[in-house]
Parts: C-alpha cells; structure tokens; sequence
C-alpha cells in the first residue's frame, strides 16, 4: 500500500492490525503509528535501547508500501552518509528516511526542519532515539508543529505471543530478548549486559554527570524504593549527596526511560493529601535484577513482593492507556488510599486497588478513599485469572482480564 491512499483505507488499515495484533504477538503502537504517518511529515519514536524501535520502523515503512532508507548514527559508515545532510536528504526526498539514534546528532533538527518546509509530505522522516523529548530539546525547538512524538514501551501482556505467560513477563521483563531468551540465564545474562551497557556509555553520552559506579549504586537503592514515596531528603542522606542532586538524577533516568513517578492526585479533593510522587523502576525485569529476584519462586519470598507486583500492574495498564488520561495514586495523611487512580474525559474516573493474593481483603483506608473520590466502581487486580464480585460496585478481576475489559471500552 503506498503512502498516497486515502485515509479511509489507512482507516481500515489500521482496524484490520488492531485486530490481528493479539494474534501476531505484535506491537499496539504499530496501529496507531500508522495513523500518525498518514498525517505528520516526521514521527519520533523513542524508547529505552532494544525496546523494539528499529524493527518497529522498518515494518511501518513496508507495511506503507515506501521505500524507505536507514540510517543509523551509531555506525560510522552510516555517519558518512550524513556528512552534507542536505544533499543526502534531497536525494532522498521522495523516501521514507529513518534516522535511528537520533540523540547523536541534535545538528540534524533544524536542517529537518528545513527540508519539511519544501517538500511537507506525510511519512519522511521516521526519527528513533533512545530519550524523552525533554533530553533532546533540540527536536521540541526545531520540530515544532512538524513532528509527533511516540513512546514505545517494552511488550505487555496483551502483546505477547500465546505461548508465552505472565508470570515469565513479570520476571523477565518485557524487553524482547530478555522475554523470548531461551532460558531464564540467558535472559539474566541480557539484562545484565544491558545495564552495564546503558550505565557506562549510553547516560554518559546523554549527559548524566556522574560515574557509572554511582549511577548503579543510585538505581540499586532506587529499585529498593520501588513502589514507596520517594522522599529527597531520605534518599540523600543514604546517598551521601544533595537533596537537589538526588532529584535531578531521579529526573535523569526518567527522562531515560528506566524510572516512572507516579503522582499524587489533587484533583478538588478538599483533605490533606500526601504531595510525595511514588516511584517505580519501569521494567520489572530490571527490578528484580537489581533486587536479585531471579525467579517466580524468588519473587515469592521476596520483602518486595508486593511492590513489584503493583509497579508491573501500573506499567502493562500504563501501556494500553489512551494520550489524554491520566494516572495518579490517592493517600490523605489519615490513611485513606487506593493504589491507582485513572482519570479519563467526560469526568470517568477509576479507582484501582492493586493486591497479590488470590483473596485480597481491603483495609477500611480503601472504603473510605472510594467514597472521598466518589467513585462508580472499583477494580481490585489480582495476579490470578479469576474474575468476581467482591461488594457491590467492587470487581475482582485478573490482570489480562481488567486490560481487556478497558481496551475494550475505553481504548482508542
């Protein structure tokens, strides 16, 4: 299919692949990245390394039927190509360019920009890059009104193929050659080589000041806090490191794709509320790496059970989330509380209540953060298939279960 049909056939493009997708253990984003094609000039698509972007963008373009042409910054031959970008590109005009691994090179942005102002075509350029918007600014400041950003995350379990499992999702992680290893050393093996590789090159050269004996000293304690309050001034102290610096490391690896803060809701709740965010380290596989937690039976036994089991639970229903909701956690300082709080147009808002036991009992701080939110339902995930009512407007569901059942009637 070329780029120039019409909408209607991307339309129905893009249905056809939403249906298809539990089917082919494929990527959710590749639909709605085909709809953002048919529209912007340039798509980024960032994420953490081998989360998947480069295989993700060469099926886009295939599957657009445009030719296309790869380059990758990271590889010196390719770097070559780029050393009078403008003649490259305008040889190139009438292709889809990926760039892969675009932070390498930020003198690029305004030269884009340039040539999408003579020639503004859906589907140029697709750009890759291993951070957030926010490290490379460049891009914001250049790409303006031309550029859409995308994040594609690790696989969730609505992606993975049918003979894979949860449980071996929750210890590997959903980066794909720790997930698909072919056996639970191999997978630690990755990981492993992973971090050291992102600790000792990859931060560096996206401007973290600090060794990389610090900065696996800084994520080892911040796996520790997976799932807690994040408290500064607790956290420095440990460290041996200001309160100020502490924050802008924890920003750093957000904005990296390693750590996620979940805030605290504040929305028209007139009590006191905690103001801490929550933080979790964003692949499970890479928690229990840096918790020593090498199997389901580990994870058992483990102090942090609990922890880990809420952070992957808010990072697979993060993953199926439309753009414009919103998730935070609710905690008044009486104790009132409920784990997840997702909040949607039309005033829709849900509560969640995370457990891992197959018989979750709530506290009383539940009940009354459900009436403090004035909510229509609450849906307590339990890490088992079973799915029943627990009070009136309080379901039990499983995991896969609850993500289907919000695909199904919220997603996009």
């Amino acid at each position: 299919m070329r780029i120039e049909k019409t909408t209607v056939q991307i339309e129905k493009l893009v249905l056809y692949l939403r249906g298809k997708l539990l089917k082919m253990g494929s990527r959710f984003a590749q639909a709605d990245l085909l709809e953002l094609l048919d529209q912007f000039p340039a798509v980024a698509i960032v994420g953490p390394r081998q989360v998947g972007k480069t295989t993700l963008a060469l099926q886009l373009a295939q599957i657009l039927g445009k030719e296309s042409v790869y380059v990758d910054l990271e590889n010196p031959r390719d770097a070559i190509k780029l050393s009078d970008p403008v003649l490259f590109f305008e040889n190139n005009e009438d292709k889809c360019v990926i760039l892969d691994e675009i932070q390498r090179d930020k003198r690029l942005f305004p030269i884009l920009r340039s040539m999408i102002d003579k020639k503004r075509v859906p589907a140029r350029f697709i750009v890759l890059g291993s951070a957030s918007p926010d490290l490379i600014r460049d891009s914001s400041e250049s790409l303006a009104g031309r550029i859409y950003y995308k994040e594609l995350v690790p696989f969730n379990l609505l992606e993975i193929p049918a003979d894979s499992d949860m449980n071996t999702l929750i210890i590997r992680g959903g980066f794909p050659d720790s997930l698909f290893a072919k056996s639970q050393k191999m997978s630690s093996r990755w990981i492993e080589s992973f971090v050291q590789t992102y600790i000792e090159r990859d931060l560096p050269l996206l401007g973290l000041p600090i060794s990389p004996t610090d900065s696996r000293r800084i994520l080892r304690m911040l796996a520790y806090l997976h799932g807690e309050q994040l408290n500064y001034a607790s956290l420095s102290k440990s460290l041996g490191v200001s309160a100020p610096s502490v924050k802008k490391y924890v920003q750093f690896f957000q904005h990296a794709f390693l750590v996620d803060l979940l805030e605290p809701y504040t929305n028209n709740i007139s009590k006191r509320l905690v103001k801490s965010p929550k933080l979790y380290i964003r692949d499970s596989g890479l928690a229990n790496h840096f918790l020593g937690i090498e199997t389901y039976n580990d994870l058992f036994a483990h102090p942090s059970v609990g922890n880990v089991w809420e952070g992957f639970v808010i990072q697979q229903i993060k993953s199926i989330l439309p753009d414009n909701a919103q998730m935070a956690y609710y905690r008044t300082s009486h104790g009132a509380e409920i784990d997840l709080v997702i909040s949607l147009p039309k005033n829709v808002t849900i509560g969640l209540e995370i457990k891992f036991s197959s018989t979750p009992k709530l506290t009383r701080g539940t009940y009354e953060a459900f009436d403090d939110l004035k909510l229509k339902h609450l849906y307590v995930i339990i890490p088992t298939e079973d799915s029943y009512q627990l009070k009136p407007k309080i379901t039990v569901m499983g995991l896969k279960a609850f993500m289907e059942f919000f695909q199904s009637k919220f997603g996009q």
